[in-house]
């Protein structure tokens, strides 16, 4: 039986972690490799920069490449998937009245980073409900399409909604956009290592993910991957460390040239990710996977019996995976909040629609009495409130 790899990582012992989805963790092998590159960098910057950092970085992006099924050719390492978005669509020409369509699931941010762009250029993002439960993957198309019209220019959609923890069945909606010409613009950040991904079976335009998360990378390491037949159509960086002109158009063997040099930063997080990717393949991480999964499933089960709320989606693994929502009721939610605290019980709270919502994430480190633990805070919580 898997056991839990809790001693291979950095968490207070003191603690029961339960909010890896929010800034994952980071096992101590991987953090001493992170550590090591920074020692390097320090001891000759100058020739670590100027001289070995370019073919190390290549060495990065071809790991990462091979581990989601595309070319390191086309992967740009960023800090987080905001800033990714936020760069790629500087490098984006829009007319008043185009239209990026996307769901009422998404993350604040990446909103804030939309709304931004439409007040400067004049397009409109529009918000597509997505109904709950989740029942089918037909369904999420079809609701997803319905706000499709001949101004949408991009589709703009989680992969894993950080909410209510649901996968996104995107390959139909991403397919139906190809071939109406639609661009498909992802927001992965929970999905490398909690899901299995093939970004050139799923063939979107772009990308954005993160390493720091479900991959346990150190924190500061994100992506953009953006497919060869787009790069032409994403203009210079917003960020240009390179001379150049600035609306000039990208060609497919420059990308990486355009938009990697951004300026003088650590690039130790970056060059960590081989580190994660070696780490979860030596622990065996599709069974570390499945064990979190079941977790999540019977912490589901548990907690919709003591609430008798609808939960947002059958109890599958087509629907999560290490991470899970459910609904609460909102007159217990403090109270909930109280029993977690008593247990010193990290995880996270939230109300992004009418009623309050509770999402645990489990990794590697978590255990059965952690689970335990975090029903019977519930239940006490549900008790008193």
């Amino acid at each position: 039986m898997t056991e839990p790899l809790r001693d291979l990582f950095l968490l207070d012992p003191d603690i029961i972690y339960l909010n890896h989805g929010s800034f994952g963790a980071c096992p101590r092998p991987v953090f001493e490799t992170y550590q090591g590159w920074q020692r390097e960098l320090e001891r000759n910057p100058m020739g670590f920069i100027g001289e070995r950092l370019p073919p190390l970085m290549a060495e990065a992006r071809a790991t990462l490449g091979a581990y989601l099924g595309v070319t390191g050719d086309d992967l740009v390492y960023y800090a987080n998937p905001t800033t990714a978005m936020r760069m790629l669509c500087r490098g984006m020409h829009f007319e008043p009245g185009d239209e990026v369509l996307t769901t009422d699931w998404e993350y604040p941010a990446m909103d804030a980073a939309w709304q931004l762009l439409a007040y400067q250029t004049g397009l409109r993002y529009i918000h597509q409900p997505v109904p709950l439960p989740l029942t089918t993957p037909e369904a999420f198309a079809d609701a997803v399409w319905a706000g499709v019209t001949p101004r949408t220019r991009i589709l703009f959609l989680s992969h894993i909604a950080a909410f209510n923890a649901l996968i996104f069945p995107i390959d139909e909606v991403c397919r139906r956009a190809h071939e109406a010409g639609i661009l498909t613009f992802i927001d992965g950040a929970h999905a490398p290592s909690q899901i299995p991904l093939d970004l050139a079976q799923l063939d979107v335009d772009i990308y954005v993910s993160a390493c720091h998360k479900w991959l346990c990378s150190p924190k500061g390491a994100g992506f953009a991957y953006v497919h060869p037949r787009t790069q032409p159509s994403v203009v210079g960086p917003f960020v240009r460390s390179r001379p150049g002109s600035e609306d000039a158009p990208v060609e497919a063997a420059q990308f990486v040239s355009h938009y990697q040099q951004q300026g003088t930063r650590d690039p130790s997080a970056w060059l960590s990710v081989p580190a994660a990717i070696r780490f979860q393949a030596e622990h065996d991480w599709d069974a570390q996977r499945a064990r979190c999964h079941g977790l999540a499933s019977q912490t589901l089960a548990r907690v919709t019996a003591l609430t008798g709320l609808e939960p947002f989606s059958p109890n599958s693994s087509e629907y999560f995976s290490q991470m899970v929502a459910m609904p609460i009721p909102g007159s217990r939610a403090e109270a909930i909040s109280r029993a977690f605290r008593a247990r010193n019980i990290v995880t996270v709270m939230l109300a992004p629609h009418d009623g309050h919502l509770l999402r645990v994430s489990y990794q590697a480190y978590n255990s059965q009495d952690d689970a335990d633990r975090f029903v019977e805070a519930v239940a006490e919580g549900l008790a008193k409130g």
